[in-house]
């Protein structure tokens, strides 16, 4: 039988690919809150912070990516909204 679900997935082990981990795979160990250029990365067009489920980053990292765009909003390095 047929089984439509089972379309959905892409390998035979059940599961979608996961992302790699953008932060540890460059070995980045503080993330600076005044490095704009690799904030942005991290932003939709609007300055929305992009889910950890389309960046691919662990929990940890995700938090602190989430910290260093709010502190950097905060003294005016980025927007709040808007285009980047």
């Amino acid at each position: 039988m047929y089984n439509q679900r089972s379309r959905s997935f892409d390998s035979a082990l059940g599961g979608k690919r996961r992302r790699q981990d953008p932060i540890a795979a460059n070995k980045i160990e503080y993330i600076d809150f005044k490095d704009v250029l690799m904030l942005r990365k991290f932003l939709t067009d609007n300055g929305k912070i992009l889910p950890a489920r389309r960046t691919g980053c662990s929990k940890k990292n995700q938090k602190a990516i989430t910290t260093a765009v709010k502190r950097a909003r905060a003294i005016g390095l980025l927007p709040y909204s808007g285009n980047l």
